[in-house]
């Protein structure tokens, strides 16, 4: 079973330098605002870089605080040993029988204490010293003096037993040991957190973050203003360039590839545009910056940072290598699907007269089945991609906590440091991503402001500043005038090849033939929607090349084939383009073509409001649109099969309705249907481009010639 249907793959552009400095060109009326925005853009990122060092601060300060004062423990600790100095305690021996009473096998011991002191090492001389009685050793011991506190040598003394509870390998021990240190020793070293200090970089920060969020909002919102100014400005350079291209464009080109220039490549920009650019720019200057930090900061963690996160992206680059033809090949199935569904749907009433329910259906299953498939591998591939950048992350966290932690252990670093990784850590994986996302944003909005830009360059139609003369439609008396007219849709192919007529004001002239023979053609340059290669059109002695397109144009009233009828009111839609109609004389117009009762049954009369899903028949559709002729007093008429829609019954009302419509007027009727045509005054019976027979429907039947083999054919059997 046939299949139809578009196939959406998104599209690249075909030459991205030229196209970026054309849309770049194009923004230059906001390249200020654009620029503010992207250097407060560059300024939050940057905003961003300067706060994990802070924090970093911050953390060391706090850290600071919650553990006792080692450096100056130690001070206190050096004060003592410079009081148990060797010279010192040598000079109180002399007098340590005087001063301290002791037996004479205590003295002995001491002094054996004091033998081996002297060729002890540094490490051994307090567990030596504190082998020695109490009363030895607060003799030994004076009171010294530390930040204005007076430490006497009792408190010396239970300093210096703490700190032989001491257990390298237990870190219990030390904080029990400084728990039972003297209470005026403990005031010195005790924990303490300096809030002046924290306070003061708590305010740096959130006034960091603060000038952050309003730069970035401020940045966001230029940026809004920029894409939402772009494209209307694209849009208002579009509707007016649609007026001023040539029919001859609409011909070549789909509707609905003009349509989707005109709506969704337009929103594309806008919409990529709003977020791309800054995105891009901000996400940079993190991804550098978070590098330049990393290595100013500590350039082992550095290296440990991007190489943990390295490894990570080159698995998305792969992956996103490997889902990019699953993507592509989603599109592709899902264009089949929906054209398929579309065309079913469509046809739904011959599949079921012919049975073709279940050949349908196991059609629809294989396009299905391939969608599932080729959406199941792009789904599972970019559902890594999440899970990938969070080990990639969290990766990186192990990696700097390992690494910093021993540092930290070397006194390398501070704690605080790591903190700062963690974030640096952040702020370096992030923008890769963002980079690559907004890279192909940027890709998709070149490559539809290429789009856009193609068609406002397309060749329009020549001026008509130079064009003088007016026809006032009130004073045209209905004269026309076809002479040796030539035309060709293509240089090297003639549709109209020597088309000459005369028609008088008032006639209804009738042209027939078989498709492709040039009728439709022949109105479009008596509108001017073309012009003409060779010969002339002449309205009352006037060359139409000497008329502006719109002067020629309101000298016409339009019948066409296919009802036009917008959404709005039927009183909008009569009195289209035309403000200073009253509703009688609306009334007026029904009346005359007959359609005023069924205008009457509707809710609201003239202001019944029109929809595509409104149950009006196709009929009733053509008589508002003759009704809305009507109303148009112009002094030609163009009916171009203007009943071929319809039923019999329905012709017959149309048919009345126009023989009102042509009264007064200069009539061209285009036909399929030659019996509608009978009356005509003139019938112009064309071939291959020329006419080739011309008269009245009688004088054309006695003739027994071409427009006789046309009008019997439509009776035989």
């Amino acid at each position: 079973m046939p299949r139809f249907g578009r196939v959406a793959v998104q599209e690249k552009s075909k030459d991205f330098k030229g196209s970026m400095k054309r849309l770049i060109a194009n923004l230059k009326p906001w390249k200020y605002i654009m620029i503010v925005a992207l250097i407060l853009a560059m300024t939050s990122a940057v905003l961003s870089l300067i706060s994990p060092d802070l924090l970093s601060n911050l953390t060391d300060e706090v850290t600071k605080g919650i553990k006792p004062d080692q450096a100056k423990f130690e001070e206190i600790i050096e004060n003592i040993n410079i009081n148990l100095n060797s010279e010192k305690i040598d000079k109180k021996l002399s007098n340590l029988e005087n001063e301290v009473s002791m037996t004479e096998e205590e003295l002995s011991e001491v002094n054996n204490v004091f033998n081996i002191l002297h060729n002890s090492s540094e490490e051994d001389s307090l567990a030596l010293l504190l082998e020695l009685p109490d009363s030895v050793l607060l003799y030994l011991l004076d009171d010294i003096k530390f930040e204005k506190v007076i430490i006497t040598s009792e408190e010396q003394l239970e300093i210096l037993k703490a700190i032989n509870k001491i257990n390298p390998d237990d870190s219990a021990s030390s904080l029990k040991a400084i728990d039972e240190l003297p209470s005026n020793v403990y005031d010195l070293i005790k924990p303490k957190i300096d809030m002046v200090k924290v306070k003061n970089i708590t305010i740096v920060i959130a006034i960091l973050y603060l000038i952050s969020s309003v730069f970035s909002y401020i940045q966001s919102y230029s940026m809004s203003t920029v894409s939402n100014r772009f494209a209307n400005n694209l849009r208002r350079r579009i509707s007016t360039k649609i007026n001023q291209l040539p029919l001859k464009y609409f011909d070549t080109h789909e509707t609905g590839d003009v349509l989707s220039r005109v709506t969704n490549d337009v929103d594309t920009v806008s919409q990529n545009l709003n977020n791309s650019l800054a995105i891009l720019v901000s996400s940079i200057t993190l991804f550098l910056g978070s590098i330049f930090m990393m290595f100013t900061t500590n350039w082992l963690m550095a290296i440990t940072a991007v190489l943990s996160t390295f490894v990570g992206f080159i698995a998305m680059f792969i992956i996103l290598n490997k889902s990019q033809k699953y993507f592509s090949k989603q599109q592709e199935e899902l264009g089949n699907v929906n054209g398929y569904v579309e065309e079913m749907y469509s046809g739904h009433n011959v599949v079921k007269v012919y049975n073709g329910t279940k050949e349908a259906m196991k059609e629809f299953s294989t396009l299905n089945d391939r969608l599932y498939i080729a959406n199941k591998k792009s789904r599972f591939l970019s559902g890594m991609m999440q899970p990938i950048m969070a080990f990639v992350g969290n990766f990186g966290y192990v990696m700097v906590c390992i690494v910093g932690a021993l540092l930290v252990m070397n006194g390398k670093i501070t704690f605080g440091v790591i903190v700062a990784f963690m974030i640096y850590i952040r702020l370096f994986t992030n923008p890769l991503s963002q980079i690559a996302q907004a890279m192909t944003s940027l890709q998709s909005t070149v490559a539809a402001s290429e789009r856009v830009f193609e068609f406002l360059d397309e060749k329009e139609m020549p001026t008509q500043k130079d064009l003088k003369k007016h026809l006032n439609k009130s004073k045209v008396k209905g004269e026309i005038e076809f002479r040796n007219v030539k035309f060709g849709y293509d240089p090297g192919r003639t549709i109209i090849k020597n088309f000459s007529v005369k028609v008088k004001p008032g006639q209804k002239i009738a042209i027939v033939g078989p498709t492709g023979a040039g009728k439709t053609t022949m109105v479009n340059l008596l509108m001017k929607f073309y012009d003409i290669n060779n010969g002339d059109i002449l309205i009352d002695g006037v060359s139409t090349k000497e008329l502006s397109r719109e002067n020629v144009h309101e000298l016409f009233v339009m019948v066409l084939q296919d009802t036009w009828l917008f959404e709005g009111t039927i009183g909008d839609n009569i009195r289209f383009n035309k403000e200073d109609v009253s509703d009688r004389k609306i009334w007026e117009a029904l009346k005359t073509v007959g359609v005023d009762h069924f205008v009457s049954t509707l809710p609201g009369g003239l202001d019944y409001q029109i929809s595509d899903n409104d149950a009006i028949s196709q009929g009733q559709k053509q008589l508002l649109t003759i009704a809305r002729g009507m109303i148009e007093d112009a002094p030609f008429l163009i009916l171009d099969e203007a009943t071929s829609n319809v039923d019999t019954r329905t012709e017959e009302l149309v048919q009345k309705a126009m023989d009102k419509l042509m009264e007064g007027r200069t009539s061209f009727i285009i036909a399929h249907r030659l019996s509608t045509i009978r009356n005509a005054d003139l019938i112009l019976v064309m071939k291959d481009g020329n006419i080739v027979e011309q008269g009245t429907h009688d004088e054309l039947l006695d003739q027994n010639g071409f427009y006789a083999s046309l009008y019997n054919s439509q009776f035989e059997k």
